[in-house]
């Protein structure tokens, strides 16, 4: 019995180790595929954040030569606002090309440009009680022609006597300038 085991050894443990080897080889497969898909979520997430502060810095270089260049043209403008964003996005490691820089100073003008425009037009706009005056005012005045409107259409004509027209007016129905701004203001 000890021959045979003797034997068979050197075959247990060829199959012993190819096992071990296909063992090991699937899972140094299985780390490698997470090792790949945590490098491509890291990456993902390193790439937004530097984006962010891409972002800002663009931010800060447009304002800063929005303010210290104000009477240097739009070119030179950007050219200073390029340099500072350079230097501080070199200094903070991070690797931006110039082109992508460029356009997120652009994206910052565009922006700043957006907010003006709507600071403006909300200025631009007449207040809410003013409108409502003006409108009340409108109100009273029509009122007031439908007044004499309503007078003048409901004056009836008496029969023709002898050739005579006979003009003779009823009491006044038309609703009055009072009834009439209570209904709007009501509305």
């Amino acid at each position: 019995m000890q021959s045979i085991i003797e034997t068979v050894q050197p075959y247990v443990n060829t199959i012993a180790t190819a096992a071990a080897g296909v063992l090991t080889a699937f899972v140094l497969g299985g780390l490698n595929k997470l090792k790949t898909k945590v490098n491509v979520w890291l990456e993902a997430r390193t790439t937004a954040a530097q984006r962010e502060v891409i972002h800002k810095v663009a931010g800060e270089a447009f304002a800063l030569a929005q303010t210290a260049f104000k009477e240097a043209g739009g070119e030179r403008k950007l050219q200073e606002a390029l340099q500072y964003a350079s230097l501080t996005l070199s200094s903070q490691g991070i690797v931006v090309s110039q082109v992508e820089l460029k356009s997120a100073i652009e994206k910052a003008y565009l922006e700043y440009k957006a907010k003006t425009k709507a600071v403006l037009a909300t200025e631009a706009q007449p207040n809410e009680e003013a409108t409502q005056a003006a409108a009340k005012e409108a109100v009273s005045g029509l009122a007031a022609k439908l007044n004499d409107f309503l007078a003048q259409a409901t004056a009836e004509v008496t029969p023709v006597i002898q050739g005579q027209v006979h003009f003779e007016t009823e009491p006044n129905t038309a609703p009055t300038e009072a009834a009439v701004q209570q209904t709007v203001a009501a509305e």
